[in-house]
């Protein structure tokens, strides 16, 4: 269960006198520490549009789980720097929204579009996420 998360670097820039054009999310996750039932998560969230401009977010997610699946994920995590798709989901959607927030405050004093996707992230078959 996440239990909390916060930000500890955003950054942003806007390309010079050019049309903005197109939005390309990235969500990456840099980082999984665990230790005890508490799981620690660092991600990099960006958007980058069209023309040049850029919104660049890194944060920390916060989770608490029971051993078994603590186990499982830890597991994952060291074999294939993956994390099982259920608890991926989820934690891909709680990032998208920290991102999309906090980037929309970047994207205005920027004067760009907010960083806004409408729909739910959902993980396909091997990871892939569509939406």
């Amino acid at each position: 269960m996440i239990v909390g998360g916060k930000v500890e670097d955003i950054s942003g820039k806007r390309a010079k006198d050019e049309t903005v054009k197109g939005l390309s999310i990235s969500i990456e996750v840099d980082n999984v520490k665990f230790k005890g039932e508490d799981i620690e998560i660092k991600y990099t969230y960006k958007a980058k549009y069209g023309g040049g401009s850029e919104v660049k977010i890194k944060g920390t997610i916060m989770a608490k789980e029971e051993k078994k699946t603590i186990d499982n994920m830890k597991k994952d995590w060291e074999k294939k720097k993956k994390l099982p798709n259920d608890y991926a989901e989820n934690l891909l959607n709680v990032i998208n929204f920290a991102g999309s927030s906090n980037g929309t405050l970047l994207a205005r004093v920027l004067n760009i579009p907010a960083p806004l996707t409408p729909s739910r992230i959902r993980l396909g078959g091997e990871g892939g996420a569509s939406s």
